[in-house]
């Protein structure tokens, strides 16, 4: 089985070596509960770009060739075992991800992510990067619907989630609100960001600022003679 296993691989790389495409290939996995997902990841984006023509025979055994070392290669022999007697319900590659995700502890990793989620917070970053970080962790916590936009509207800073909360047609997806409140603190940031400019401007000697209250070079709202 292992032979055959190694020349499926074998033959299947042969086939790649024209592509243009260059895809970083996954990690070997060694059955860390921590790595489970950053593995099944790389390896789908690897079978998507250069794999889909391949039998689903084939990509399992491309996966499985990177499942080595620890309790993973104990797990990887088993598996095996069970795939030649026909004692697997395995047949595609992305039943293959959901048992290495239960057979490694991926419910325990739910849960350290929806904690995560639950204390995510915007800070002092860009919104884009509070959207990035919530959409990493929301991916993998199995939250959705209200609850997903509850905790998303949770970290977001107060003046933002105010502003859409109070707005005459509120967001009322998780997509809309990660859309306009990255648009909105954009919008924010660039005000200030000219704000500050124009400060420094009228400081400079010679500026061209105005005093308060006037107009050309009399005071505003002072009648002609």
């Amino acid at each position: 089985m292992i032979a055959t296993l190694q020349q499926q691989v074998n033959t299947m790389l042969l086939q790649q070596q024209g592509s243009r495409v260059e895809v970083a290939r996954p990690q070997v996995f060694n059955g860390r509960m921590e790595e489970v997902s950053v593995f099944i990841n790389a390896a789908r984006i690897y079978i998507r770009m250069k794999m889909t023509d391949e039998a689903a025979t084939t990509q399992v055994a491309w996966v499985l060739s990177y499942v080595q070392g620890g309790i993973a290669e104990v797990w990887k022999d088993n598996l095996m075992d069970e795939l030649a007697k026909g004692e697997s319900e395995v047949e595609t590659v992305e039943q293959l991800f959901s048992k290495i995700r239960n057979d490694f502890g991926e419910t325990l990793e739910e849960e350290r992510k929806i904690e995560q989620l639950q204390t995510i917070e915007q800070g002092g970053r860009t919104c884009d990067e509070y959207v990035q970080e919530f959409k990493k962790v929301a991916r993998e916590s199995g939250y959705e619907g209200r609850p997903l936009i509850g905790e998303f509207k949770r970290g977001l800073n107060g003046i933002i989630r105010r502003k859409l909360a109070e707005a005459e047609e509120p967001p009322t997806t998780i997509g809309e609100w990660q859309e306009r409140a990255v648009r909105l603190d954009r919008n924010q940031r660039q005000s200030r960001a000219e704000e500050r400019m124009l400060g420094r401007n009228a400081a400079r000697p010679g500026g061209n600022a105005q005093p308060r209250g006037s107009f050309g070079g009399g005071s505003y709202g002072e009648r002609g003679g």
